[in-house]
């Protein structure tokens, strides 16, 4: 799936709020739909985008639709991030060292 869906997807903040609900476990849409001051119809959007994105999976269990998340989307973005987060602590490493640099010269 591509970062750029993923990126989409969790721009909306009832969207993050629906994957941090899911992260405690599965739910139907009904069960999700009660936690949100939105119709079950703008619920229901949201989790087909969530869907599209790769973010959670539904299946069908008898007349309910159970979402859970699914890892892999949510571990390349993961993944994605964490190299941007190496480089900036090594860019603020290297700044600190420079820093203690001149503060030892003014020292001196």
């Amino acid at each position: 799936m591509s970062i750029d869906a993923v990126f989409a997807a969790l721009a909306d903040p009832t969207r993050r709020a629906i994957v941090a609900r899911l992260a405690e476990g599965e739910a139907t849409a009904g069960e999700l739909a009660g936690g949100f001051p939105i119709s079950p119809q703008a619920v229901s959007k949201h989790l087909n985008v969530l869907e599209a994105a790769g973010l959670i999976v539904r299946t069908r269990q008898a007349q309910f639709r159970r979402c859970r998340l699914a890892p892999g989307p949510l571990r390349d973005l993961a993944t994605w991030v964490e190299q941007y987060r190496r480089h900036w602590d090594e860019r603020y490493d290297a700044l600190d060292g420079y820093l203690t640099t001149i503060q030892q010269r003014e020292q001196q």
